[in-house]
């Protein structure tokens, strides 16, 4: 495609103007405090410590859009990249927030005073609460794992620190003065920090009203191989869900839409098919062990779809190339779907990465595909059985070299799975000279 078309200049403007409307939503508030009176004799380090201090709370405040799901916001990058961004420009302002205490305690710790919230101002006790619930969602959201919190439980943590974090770090620059020292300062942000309060309510509120009055049911759960589960929903009330292949939605189970227990499921059904939506779920965490319990008949809350993973956003490709692990299968099951329902006849690979044979998800049906496209499959196991003569450990450069041809840069790469696989891949490909705009990785872990 010439990147100077209208189509290619699109795609551009759109992400563009996107960004930039994120740094003005950063920028804009510092700007106010700079109109007007400002407060004098300070020296520089005050100055710096305290623009600091803004900047971070700006961005701390952002946060909460970054996580409210907005889908035309959030199309032109996959919702998935920007949870990644919201998670490390996170680290970038709890990073300035503890700058700005450091640069205070060394230039000016008289004005920071004690600790002791029996005799400091109750302005300075109210920073230091924020600076703790900024920190405890850092850790809890970097080392979850590690702690051994479960999804849930972080969830509804993190919501509730986030909220009090930032009150409690409005408060303190209201009572502290400094740069609001003008009512239409103050004013303003006032009203930003209740902004970014209602982007909360409408996540946690407003939208679970939304679900409540859309509801599905649970109409079959089926075992697959690998430890893995397909749950098909459909509308309760007949109503519809468009979507394209590829893409995932957050789904609430044995539980209310209120109840923060929601988790993002690729759908591995095909929209050629509708009426019914299927996800492909592995037992792995601490709910997903549980899927297979799941009945025929339950009430289920399916928010999206999300998601810019697939063949619909690039339609002027000469063939697709899937590279998957695991149940990372699942949304490339829903493309293969799709195109065989729509008569594809380009060429497509998939090399398809699992322990055993016996794991392999959807082993049959992918078989079954390759009779009705130009579908090449490459199985790669780690642990194969005896007399397997298939491609052994892992998709890497030597495998996607010895079945795709020379010309790959002209393919669209669509990469799904564990973490260490998509990098891995992603690397093989750039070392085949695959252009960075060619290659989609789907992310599995948001959190």
């Amino acid at each position: 495609m010439d990147p100077t078309s209208p189509t290619a200049a699109g795609r551009w403007a759109r992400p563009a103007f996107w960004i930039a409307l994120y740094l003005a939503l950063i920028a804009l508030p510092l700007l106010v405090l700079l109109l007007g009176d400002r407060p004098g004799g300070g020296g520089f380090a005050w100055d710096f410590a305290l623009i600091v201090g803004y900047a971070a709370l700006a961005m701390m405040g952002v946060q909460f859009a970054l996580t409210a799901r907005f889908k035309r916001a959030t199309a032109p990058f996959g919702i998935d990249v920007i949870y990644y961004f919201h998670r490390y420009l996170a680290v970038v302002a709890f990073a300035l927030l503890v700058l700005h205490v450091v640069v205070l305690l060394v230039t000016r710790p008289e004005a920071v005073g004690s600790v002791d919230p029996r005799v400091a101002p109750g302005y300075m006790s109210l920073g230091w609460l924020a600076l703790l619930a900024f920190v405890a969602i850092v850790l809890s959201s970097l080392l979850r794992k590690t702690l051994g919190l479960g999804y849930d439980a972080w969830r509804r943590v993190h919501t509730v620190l986030a909220v009090l974090g930032v009150l409690f770090a409005l408060l303190h620059v209201l009572g502290s003065g400094s740069y609001l020292v003008t009512p239409a300062k103050r004013a303003f942000w006032i009203a930003l920090a209740l902004s970014w309060v209602l982007l909360a309510i409408h996540v946690r509120l407003f939208r679970p009203l939304w679900l409540r009055r859309h509801p599905w049911r649970v109409a079959e759960v089926r075992e697959e191989r690998g430890r893995s589960w397909t749950v098909a929903v459909e509308p309760a009330h007949g109503h519809r869900f468009d979507y394209q292949p590829g893409q995932f939605a957050w789904v609430t189970l044995r539980a209310s839409p209120f109840a923060m227990r929601e988790h993002p499921f690729s759908i591995s059904s095909s929209p050629t098919r509708p009426g019914r939506l299927e996800f492909t779920i592995k037992a792995l965490g601490d709910f997903t062990a549980t899927i297979g319990g799941i009945r025929p008949g339950e009430t289920a809350w399916v928010d999206g779809p999300y998601g810019t993973f697939g063949t619909d956003h690039h339609p002027e490709a000469r063939g697709y190339v899937f590279i998957a692990g695991g149940v990372g299968i699942a949304p490339i099951i829903s493309m293969l779907r799709a195109c065989a329902d729509r008569g594809e006849t380009r060429p497509l690979w998939l090399f398809y990465g699992n322990r055993r044979w016996d794991r392999v998800v959807f082993r049959e049906e992918l078989d079954a595909l390759a009779g009705r496209l130009d579908l090449r499959i490459v199985h790669v196991l780690g642990d194969p059985p005896d007399g397997w003569e298939g491609e052994r450990g892992y998709i890497d450069r030597a495998v996607l070299e010895r079945h795709l041809p020379a010309r790959g840069e002209e393919l669209h790469h669509f990469v799904c799975g564990p973490q260490p696989m998509i990098q891995l891949a992603e690397r093989s490909l750039r070392a085949l000279d695959v252009p960075a705009s060619r290659v989609h990785s789907e992310i599995f872990d948001l959190a």
